[in-house]
């Protein structure tokens, strides 16, 4: 989704309002592997995703990458607290394959939010948005089993086994490979199971005919 669709599916800006909003983003094209934003860094720039996919992680105290929350197409991506407080970023901001974003500075953002009282709605509606996706996880990581965190990973990211390392996934679940790798086998199974019945069901029904 490109960033001028995103904006008039939220907020009914005028074909003037959404031009000159446009111009105050710049559009680019990132590799795959890219730093955006490292930890400790003050975030100065917010990005939306029109094609491609993102990730911000830490490092815990072994230095191993925890993934703290995928970014895919037609989302805004930050380090939110240290772009809106202008304080040192806790988070990388990694591009995980080739993408296509907009970004734009605070300064920009902020500029346009004196500008436009829309842009005040849409920053309460994104931002809700945002934290409403943050709580949903935390809630399933401290109250949910394994394979509903997975579930429920892949209610939000239907795509994302087929796009991602498998620690990638496992540190975003707070689950180990191997418990992953239980979860999956066992759900494809009986995907393959329900498959294979469905099959049978349609083979039985069209001899009956």
């Amino acid at each position: 989704m490109n960033l001028s669709d995103f904006l008039k599916a939220l907020v009914p800006f005028t074909t003037e309002e959404l031009d000159d909003i446009l111009r105050h983003f710049t559009k680019e094209t990132v590799a795959k592997n890219q730093l955006l934003v490292r930890q400790g860094e003050v975030s100065k720039t917010l990005y939306f995703i029109e094609s491609g996919l993102g990730r911000s992680y830490y490092l815990n105290q072994s230095g191993k990458e925890i993934t703290q929350w995928f970014f895919g197409s037609g989302k805004f991506m930050a380090s939110a607290d240290s772009f809106f407080q202008q304080c040192p970023s806790l988070y990388y901001i990694e591009i995980l394959e080739d993408a296509v974003i907009y970004s734009i500075s605070k300064g920009k953002l902020d500029e346009l939010f004196d500008t436009y009282p829309k842009m005040e709605k849409l920053g309460r509606l994104v931002t809700t948005e945002m934290l409403t996706k943050v709580v949903n996880k935390l809630n399933a990581i401290q109250f949910q089993t394994a394979k509903e965190r997975y579930e429920y990973m892949l209610a939000e990211f239907p795509d994302i086994a087929y796009q991602v390392p498998l620690g990638h996934i496992a540190s975003y679940l707070g689950m180990t490979q191997e418990t992953l790798s239980r979860i999956r086998k066992s759900n494809s199974s009986k995907k393959f199971i329900l498959e294979k019945s469905l099959l049978i069901s349609t083979t039985h029904n069209k001899q009956d005919c």
